[in-house]
């Protein structure tokens, strides 16, 4: 399971021209969801999320977790952060999950967050077409996969 996460000062997303969800401070987080997930991954993760410190302490550093702020989290479904770009130009999606196996695993990974997050916990809507907007605060992107743990 990976996931690119952005600390922001607002984000949002529309699903056909409507407004489906949106937070204020907190994490953007992009989750792809691969074949060989399982629910260990999303627990991990979830818990990785929860207690990475990367917002401000007051002196310009980066020591406080979401839970620490009570951050708002929106969590956006994204099979191509499994993309393979060896080859060729055109991507291949292989090792990402089909939806019968992702769609339980991003569910599950948002009760997770649900269970570790002080803060409101919000989504997108599995395999639609959807438009993301986001203030990335800092820059801060991190990019944590369960397999590397890295």
């Amino acid at each position: 399971m990976r996931a690119l996460v952005q600390r922001v000062s607002e984000a949002a997303v529309s699903i056909e021209g409507k407004k489906h969800a949106a937070i204020g401070q907190g994490l953007l987080v992009f989750l792809g969801v691969e074949s060989a997930d399982e629910k260990e991954d999303a627990i991990w993760l979830a818990r990785k999320i929860s207690t990475l410190r990367i917002f401000d302490d007051g002196m310009q550093m980066m020591n406080l977790s979401a839970n620490e702020i009570k951050a708002q989290v929106l969590v956006i479904s994204q099979f191509t952060l499994h993309a393979k770009t060896k080859k060729g130009n055109r991507p291949s999606f292989i090792r990402a999950a089909n939806p019968d196996h992702a769609i339980p695993l991003y569910e599950f990974f948002i009760d997770c967050l649900h269970d570790n997050i002080t803060g409101s916990v919000r989504s997108g809507v599995f395999g639609a077409t959807m438009k993301v907007s986001l203030v990335n605060e800092g820059p801060v992107t991190i990019w944590i996969d369960s397999k590397t743990k890295e």
